[in-house]
């Protein structure tokens, strides 16, 4: 049973991984690269002598190339490492979620979700180019993972109250759901230090690359938990088509 889990886990990260992986390729690097030219104050200046700017474009084309190979090589190590973590955390974990199969899949990726990116975004979002940031690596690391612990246990306590609440009222239940993710989002506007400075980035194009930054994140963790699914129901609906077709053969 826990090897077809993780054997699904890893095959749905399979799958997200590639399809986040040509996004960055074809989306977010693009972005950053333009991000990279405007945070230097305009475009490149121009290569003395045509071969020589000839030779330029090649070896930028090649360098286009290698990112985008390692971009989605990358992504998909993230996604087999992310689907084998979440089959693991469903299959032990699948008795306390709230919801029917095959919602309590998506109950728990969006609880890894908040977890592993928005509760640690509160107080360190996403880096732009040329972003300059307060305190050594190590320190950021340090607040990266408290946070990490804080948003799990807000996770928790969210879906804890909802299944304590809904079974007298769902929407009360979704309400109570709602207040520790709200209450640490408000806490961290106010309380939380600012040790990410934009630069010279204009506040729209950074709040759009945060924006995308969030939804593609999402967009991983509800592949993997789709997919995860998607694999789960084809062995069990193969197994009733075959038990239909003996019915009907056997006298």
């Amino acid at each position: 049973m826990l090897l077809d889990y993780l054997q699904r886990g890893v095959l749905a990260g399979v799958l997200a991984g590639l399809a986040y992986g040509l996004y960055v390729a074809l989306v977010a690097n693009p972005l950053v690269d333009y991000m990279e030219t405007v945070a230097k104050g305009g475009e490149h200046g121009h290569t003395a002598g045509e071969h020589v700017h000839a030779a330029g474009e090649h070896a930028h084309a090649v360098s286009e190339t290698t990112t985008a190979v390692v971009s989605v090589g990358s992504a998909i190590l993230w996604g087999i490492l992310l689907g084998g973590v979440f089959a693991l955390a469903v299959y032990f974990l699948e008795p306390a979620l709230p919801g029917r199969d095959p919602i309590n899949a998506y109950v728990l990726a969006g609880s890894g979700y908040f977890t592993v990116s928005v509760a640690p975004w509160l107080v360190l979002p996403p880096t732009t180019p040329g972003a300059e940031q307060a305190g050594d690596p190590t320190t950021r690391i340090v607040i990266y993972i408290g946070m990490m612990v804080v948003g799990a246990v807000v996770a928790t306590a969210s879906v804890l109250g909802y299944r304590r609440v809904a079974s007298r009222s769902r929407p009360l239940g979704l309400l109570t759901a709602a207040v520790p993710l709200v209450s640490l989002g408000l806490l961290a506007a106010f309380v939380a230090p600012t040790i990410v400075e934009t630069g010279t980035l204009p506040a729209d194009l950074v709040t759009a690359f945060r924006g995308l930054t969030a939804l593609s994140q999402a967009a991983l963790w509800v592949l993997v938990a789709g997919l995860f699914n998607w694999l789960g129901a084809r062995p069990a609906l193969g197994s009733t088509t075959e038990r239909h077709d003996g019915a009907l053969t056997n006298p």
